[in-house]
């Protein structure tokens, strides 16, 4: 089949090679427009974009999909199917039905779980078990439309939200090519989304991202690795500046330590909770490289009674 491939991040360019090695033919790339960051504010193009270019592929970075501009280039590739992989923007409900088999997004949960823009992170947050992978057609709905197939991936104990995408990204680039192949073999229809067990999983800001030390250690230990690597966990330290934290590396059985109360050794670094104490791993002061929580707490000569998070 023609093809028009939609995804930015990196995460989605497992799919991409995997279909460059298909049967099928990529005939355009979809992404984002190039972004600006950094103190200078320099132009980074997308992961997608970049592996694109490098395969020789046209690329188009339309500011939003109904452009005129962007719709009538759609029409002109007259691709078989447009599969999507977080591109990043919402497709009108007017180019849905363009391709001839629609747009056949793969997204990171098992739908009807976790529908929405972070579906790993929120797994992780909520501390399920199992997630895994699904390939639907697009519909005007947000990640509601009818399901071809999925795959189920356990969850692990120390799990990042970037150690489980990159997982999924693997796994479901090749979901999405059986997928396609089984499209275009006439032997795949898709079935509708069951009603039970429906969850939304909404983009991540900055302040979900903040530690609460008044909540339970594991509900902690879930929130900072379901924002590692992005949005980044974080709290605040005395002065009001942020100190970044990466995933916490033990639950010592010390009880005594007030939510958000610092208790720094040679070693180690806890913190208090509404149960027992948290060590933390590595943290990143505001402006400062990432370091083991040590190292820190022995350049902040945190003297007396340290309490992180200001309010608990």
């Amino acid at each position: 089949m023609r093809l028009l491939f939609a995804g930015t991040p990196a995460a989605a360019v497992p799919s991409l090679e995997a279909l460059l090695g298909s049967r099928h033919e990529v005939v355009a790339v979809l992404t984002r427009p190039d972004a600006r960051s950094g103190r200078g504010r320099t132009s980074g193009i997308s992961a997608v974009k970049a592996r694109a270019l490098e395969a020789g592929l046209e690329v188009l970075t339309p500011d939003r999909p109904r452009d005129q501009e962007f719709q009538a280039r759609l029409a002109g590739l007259a691709v078989d199917a447009a599969p999507v992989v977080a591109y990043g923007a919402l497709i009108p409900p007017a180019l849905l039905d363009v391709p001839t088999h629609g747009w056949v997004n793969l997204h990171f949960s098992v739908l009807p779980a976790w529908r929405g823009a972070a579906p790993v992170q929120h797994a992780l947050m909520a501390g399920d078990e199992v997630t895994g992978a699904t390939t639907f057609r697009l519909e005007a709905g947000l990640d509601t439309g009818p399901v071809f197939g999925f795959l189920t991936e356990t969850i692990r104990p120390r799990d990042t939200a970037g150690d489980l995408l990159d997982r999924l990204a693997v796994a479901g680039a090749g979901l999405l090519v059986q997928t396609l192949d089984a499209i275009e073999d006439g032997i795949l229809s898709p079935v509708a989304q069951g009603t039970d067990g429906v969850s939304h999983a909404p983009k991540l800001e900055t302040e979900d991202a903040r530690v609460r030390w008044s909540q339970p250690p594991h509900v902690i230990d879930r929130r900072i690795r379901g924002c590692t690597p992005a949005p980044g966990a974080w709290t605040t330290v005395p002065d009001g500046s942020r100190l970044g934290l990466g995933p916490v590396v033990g639950a010592p059985d010390v009880t005594d330590l007030a939510p958000g109360e610092v208790r720094a050794g040679k070693r180690d670094v806890l913190v208090g909770t509404a149960g027992h104490a948290v060590r933390l791993g590595d943290v990143t002061p505001q402006g400062k490289r990432p370091m083991a929580a040590a190292d820190w707490a022995r350049g902040a000569r945190l003297d007396g009674a340290v309490v992180l998070g200001g309010v608990a």
